[in-house]
């Protein structure tokens, strides 16, 4: 956190004024403004966190002051000034001067942000070129920059193409080229969520460490308050497109005042799975299950052992959490177990029965008994189908009547909170956390005994993961599956699960009941997971600032 823009008898002069701003939505719209009369500052050296979940307003905020906003959401009031100067209107050419040299921005999907078909230093080139920097210079300018940010080997960073780097060296890359032209302002709109607990931490200490060295005031886009205890001077909390707190960091997290404020803080760090069954005879076992991937030709052939050596066993009722960073193998061996790749080597037993080997009609009435939710709800979800049609589909397809197949889809609806409208809709229609719903009740139409939920809520803001999370404990309840949830949250295992697998570089090299884990870690990478996830210990950050 900044001391030089709040510290105690500091002179506070606003580079970014924010006042009264009201912007509109289309007629069509859930509600009449997308922001509505939001006022606040920023300092320089000073991170101001803009908190809220998805649709409050807080990105329609930060592009206005980029001057991004389309034509149907007009700035119907109010007044943004940086460094003393009103900003030009929406869209106007002089912001060519003004974005990147004065202001820039970083988004949450640094791959989205990157061209894939080009290299990372000629897109770095490329701003200084557009910004009329001498050829001569813009080389040494990318690698000095890449440096700042920290990525090894900045030469080679520099010829790479997007999809070689990992997601937090193309989210570095994606910070380098905002710095290029040093701006005095940085808006980083959710920069992190993407990332796995350990580089998202790593992202959140660079933002930091360049926010001093070059006295940046950041605005900083959320809707997880376990990062604006790790990074934010100022808190402003918006809903619904209002601005309903708003304060000094240390002050909210200690005293929130607005009912919202408190749910959101509250999302962060949910109580721990209380268990409420004793230990079943396992219904799925995995013995040293081994998945190695192979890739090249003849004398260039490449190996990665990506699922190694893997025991764990499953008890009906119960949750177990894979815990690990992108890349340790969590998603693998739920593809090992979903039986959609063929070990190299172990075991896997369903119910008794041995599943490595099924093929034909014996491994789809197993499909029948292990079903996914995925990452994704956008992508999941068929466009064209709605969503009744999507639910009944699985039944429909192993036999279920169609008729009777619609009916079960729509009382699955209806039991993860839908409306009976919403079966005749489609996907686009609905948020996230409906979506997500939607996936669940399709999941559950073949009513399985064990459910394999693979980043369920990683792409939704906290309180609805709370929602989905909460959501999963009731349907297990009262159906009795297992469950499988892989995360690289750690807040979202604690809240979970009964017992906990550790996993790196495809091995487990921590296990055991979740209250155990996470009182007492034993291994040095779950002790160093624990360290970087923001929001665990919350309060006590928040009572240190």
């Amino acid at each position: 956190m900044s001391e030089t823009a709040s510290g105690p008898g500091a002179a506070r002069v606003p580079l970014l004024t924010i006042d009264e701003l009201t912007v509109a939505l289309p007629p069509d719209g859930d509600r009449a403004e997308a922001v509505s009369r939001i006022s606040f500052d920023i300092a320089p050296g000073e991170t101001l966190c803009l908190v809220g979940e998805s649709g409050s307003g807080k990105s329609v905020a930060g592009q206005a002051i980029m001057g991004m906003l389309p034509h149907a959401l007009p700035v119907t009031g109010g007044t943004i000034r940086f460094d003393g100067a009103q900003m030009p209107p929406q869209r106007h050419h002089d912001f060519r001067t003004i974005r990147s040299a004065r202001i820039a921005m970083i988004f949450q999907d640094a791959g989205a942000s990157l061209n894939p078909v080009r290299t990372i230093g000629s897109q770095l080139a490329e701003v200084l070129a557009v910004h009329g920097v001498p050829r001569s210079r813009r080389r040494p300018r990318v690698l000095e920059v890449l440096h700042d940010v920290a990525l090894p080997e900045p030469e080679r960073i520099a010829r790479s193409y997007p999809h070689q780097l990992s997601g937090g060296q193309a989210q570095r890359a994606v910070i380098a080229a905002a710095l290029l032209l040093r701006p005095g302002l940085l808006i980083a709109d959710e920069p992190t969520t993407a990332l796995d607990v350990t580089t998202q931490a790593e992202i959140l200490t660079l933002i930091a460490r360049l926010q001093r060295e070059h006295n940046l005031a950041v605005l900083f886009v959320t809707h997880d308050f376990g990062v604006v205890a790790q990074i934010a001077d100022r808190v402003a909390v918006m809903q619904q497109g209002v601005l309903v707190e708003s304060g000094q960091a240390r002050d909210v997290l200690r005293n929130p005042q607005h009912p919202y404020t408190r749910k959101l803080i509250a999302a962060v760090s949910p109580a721990p799975r209380i268990l409420e069954h004793d230990e079943e005879t396992p219904i799925l076992q995995a013995r040293d299950v081994n998945l190695v991937y192979r890739s090249g030709f003849l004398g260039n052939r490449k190996a990665l052992h990506a699922v190694k050596d893997v025991t764990l066993d499953i008890a009906r009722g119960r949750t177990v959490a894979v815990v690990g960073e992108s890349g340790s193998g969590k998603s693998s061996l739920a593809r090992c177990l979903l039986r959609l790749e063929d070990i190299d080597s172990g075991s896997i037993r369903f119910k008794e029965e041995e599943i490595a080997d099924l093929t034909g009609a014996p491994l789809r009435r197993l499909r029948r008994s292990i079903q996914v939710v995925l990452q994704d709800p956008f992508s999941a979800l068929n466009p064209r189908q709605t969503v009744l049609s999507a639910v009944a589909e699985g039944p429909i397809i192993h036999g279920t009547p169609p008729a009777q197949a619609r009916v079960k889809a729509a009382e699955l609806l209806d039991l993860v909170g839908l409306s009976a409208q919403a079966g005749g809709r489609y996907p686009q229609e609905f948020s996230g956390g409906q979506r997500q719903r939607i996936c669940i009740a399709r999941a559950l139409a073949l009513e399985p005994e064990l459910l394999i939920a693979d980043e369920a809520v990683s792409a939704l803001d906290v309180s609805i993961q709370a929602q989905i999370l909460d959501l999963f404990a009731d349907l297990q309840s009262r159906f009795g599956f297992a469950i499988l949830f892989i995360t690289h949250d750690l807040a979202v295992a604690r809240a979970i699960a009964d017992d906990i697998l550790v996993m790196r570089a495809g091995e487990i090299v921590e296990h055991g009941p979740a209250s155990r884990v996470f009182a007492a870690p034993e291994h040095p990478y779950t002790q160093a997971l624990l360290a970087a996830a923001p929001g665990l210990d919350l309060f006590q950050k928040g009572s240190a600032a």
